[in-house]
């Protein structure tokens, strides 16, 4: 028995060490999968990267997955932005993804999405952040590993969707109550996709001192899938207290919840085909402009050609202070 354990220790620190690759057909863009352990917590943070080998290190954009969701999601973005010369990182939260409803039972479902909505899954969420960092800085510096060489950790982005905007805001600096803050000053520029200025504390105290590039990313039917009573307006109210610099807001008409995302439902049928692109160009624009420093890139983003170039209706709103 003891010698089955060990060979089962073994095995699984292999496992957790040899990533899956996966080669798109169509391009050269590698599909990696790691389970780094994060020892200190004794917490595995799972994460998908998307990436074309370079000669050169290559940006770091990091992402974060909505309650109930996994590494898997949005990758219509992994593979935009690993195209456009950047290293996509999905990172997959534990506690709060598609485990939390897959083993609950039908009709539980709900009520097991918001019991994972915790304090506590937001704690480890917002500790995930920095230690993929570390990670990412390891596998980095380490000869033969699939990533070695190929990473600029001097750029980092940080994005997200819903929960996984959260996040993003979190370790943007955002202020909490009892001035708790998890702020990562490793990272360049954010991305929020469905902001939510939360209730505990103002928005104006949570997010008028961020003087850091953030582009937040919303639509007139953004509501909140565990509460209905959540208004889409909210949203709004993140991009309206941050001071003025560098700040971004995209406002899609008739853009739902889900639309953000690429999973396939009755949710997202009636999804307007024009808003993935419209997300894709804008935040490789955005990304463009303050990871690698694009002058031209954050002129477009200063004007109107966020919608005319992408295919948008005056219907849409694009602002920027």
């Amino acid at each position: 028995m003891i010698q089955l354990i060990s060979l089962f220790r073994t095995t699984l620190a292999i496992f957790l060490l040899i990533p899956m690759v996966c080669y798109s057909a169509t391009s050269t863009i590698q599909e990696l999968l790691f389970e780094p352990l994060d020892e200190k917590r004794g917490r595995v943070v799972p994460v998908k990267v998307y990436f074309s080998k370079s000669n050169n290190p290559q940006p770091v954009i990091l992402f974060s997955h909505g309650l109930g969701g996994s590494r898997e999601n949005n990758v219509y973005l992994g593979k935009s932005w690993a195209a456009a010369g950047y290293v996509a990182v999905f990172m997959q939260h534990q506690g709060s993804d598609d485990e939390v409803w897959k083993t609950a039972r039908v009709g539980k479902r709900m009520a097991a999405l918001k019991s994972a909505a915790s304090v506590q899954s937001s704690l480890q969420r917002f500790a995930d952040v920095p230690f993929v960092i570390d990670q990412l800085e390891d596998w980095n510096n380490q000869d033969g590993h699939f990533l070695n060489k190929q990473l600029d950790l001097e750029l980092i982005g940080m994005s997200g969707h819903s929960y996984g905007a959260i996040t993003t805001l979190a370790v943007a600096g955002r202020k909490f109550p009892f001035n708790h803050n998890f702020r990562d000053k490793r990272i360049d520029a954010f991305l929020a996709l469905s902001p939510q200025p939360g209730k505990a504390i103002e928005a104006s105290k949570a997010f008028g001192h961020m003087a850091i590039p953030i582009l937040c990313m919303t639509g007139t039917l953004d509501g909140n899938p565990i509460d209905p009573q959540f208004n889409p307006l909210e949203r709004q109210k993140v991009f309206i207290a941050l001071p003025k610099g560098d700040k971004y807001q995209l406002v899609l008409e008739g853009a739902e919840h889900f639309a953000f995302g690429d999973n396939k439902s009755r949710r997202t049928k009636g999804r307007n085909p024009k808003h993935h692109t419209a997300i894709q160009q804008i935040s490789l624009r955005f990304w463009d402009a303050y990871l690698k420093g694009d002058t031209i890139s954050k002129q477009w983003l200063h004007s109107k050609q966020a919608i005319t170039d992408t295919g948008l209706s005056d219907a849409d709103v694009w602002d920027w202070k």
